[in-house]
């Protein structure tokens, strides 16, 4: 089983249900590598939003390009490596940045058994999934 942190939208206290004119559910995000992180670097991290880490990420790959070879490339494999373990905490850092809050962790075989435990040992949750399915 993989564990997954839970995330709450800024202004959602651990204690009380974040009001649904949010629009935001909580938002799970996986622990370990992440292979898609490995490989695509600074656009897996754009493409969930982390805008400042990706960017500086992005000018950090391009700067690694320009050491001659063979170190070079033995410098951007490491970096790309460092990315594959590290990504989903960059997630997690940028979304602390934004004001969302560390909730739980649960544990699933994928994100919708995560969700289904979450959602069972949190059920005042439940109404923010069901709107979000309605849409």
């Amino acid at each position: 089983m993989r564990s997954w942190t839970v995330h709450l939208p800024p202004g959602a206290g651990r204690g009380s249900v974040p009001a649904t004119g949010l629009g935001r559910p909580p938002m799970l995000i996986p622990e370990g590598f992440s292979f898609w992180a490995f490989l695509f670097g600074p656009f897996w991290l754009l493409a969930h939003r982390a805008w400042l880490v990706g960017v500086v990420v992005l000018f950090g790959l391009i700067v690694l390009n320009l050491i001659p070879d063979p170190y070079g490339i033995a410098a951007a494999l490491a970096a790309h490596l460092l990315l594959g373990f590290q990504g989903q905490d960059l997630r997690r850092w940028t979304l602390a940045r934004r004001g969302w809050s560390l909730a739980h962790v649960v544990q699933g075989r994928d994100a919708e058994g995560a969700l289904a435990r979450l959602l069972q040992a949190e059920p005042r949750l439940l109404p923010l999934y069901a709107a979000e399915v309605a849409r």
